[in-house]
């Protein structure tokens, strides 16, 4: 039987990060036996990422997770999507940013020009996107994911754009003296 997920639940989320995570449910487990110092059947772990009636999922259950998702290659893409997921239920936002360049960019000002272009971009994808989904009136989970996971790029987006204009006053400010 399929198990129907949502994007924007956070148990669902942080459920199909474990699952597509190398090793998944029950290498997770095992991780969390020896951090935890108390064993985990793999079921009882699904169970209780599944939301299963009578289970639940800690919150020292959930960064232990995402810490283990970070270890493993290309977890570190989706481990904290749960975190959005979480703060979207909530009407917040959270972003992952990436770090700056060592230093910073040379030249700011053309990294700001980058960033206006590539948020247009976004903006668009996100649009079609958004259209395709609601062509027929309806949006199902797929599709929410899609237009979540645009919208989610296009805030990170911003929130680089943010940081570049910042250094880029600073550097003004230090020139001018």
């Amino acid at each position: 039987m399929t198990c129907r997920t949502s994007a924007l639940n956070w148990l669902d989320v942080l459920y199909n990060s474990v699952r597509k995570t190398p090793g998944g449910v029950v290498d997770a487990a095992a991780f969390l036996a020896d951090r935890r110092g108390k064993s985990m059947h793999p079921e009882t772990l699904r169970a209780k990422l599944r939301g299963l009636e009578g289970e639940s999922v800690t919150m020292e259950i959930a960064e232990l997770l995402t810490e283990w998702m970070q270890e493993k290659a290309g977890g570190s893409d989706y481990a904290l999507d749960w975190m959005q997921a979480l703060a979207g239920q909530f009407g917040m936002a959270v972003a992952t940013v990436p770090p700056p360049p060592e230093g910073g960019w040379s030249d700011e000002i053309g990294a700001i020009q980058t960033k206006l272009l590539e948020i247009t971009t976004r903006v668009g994808r996100l649009s079609g996107t958004a259209v395709d989904a609601m062509a027929d009136r309806h949006i199902d989970s797929d599709e929410a994911k899609l237009m979540v996971e645009e919208a989610n790029s296009l805030i990170t987006m911003a929130h680089r754009l943010i940081r570049n204009v910042s250094r880029a006053t600073a550097k003004g400010r230090a020139r001018n003296g």
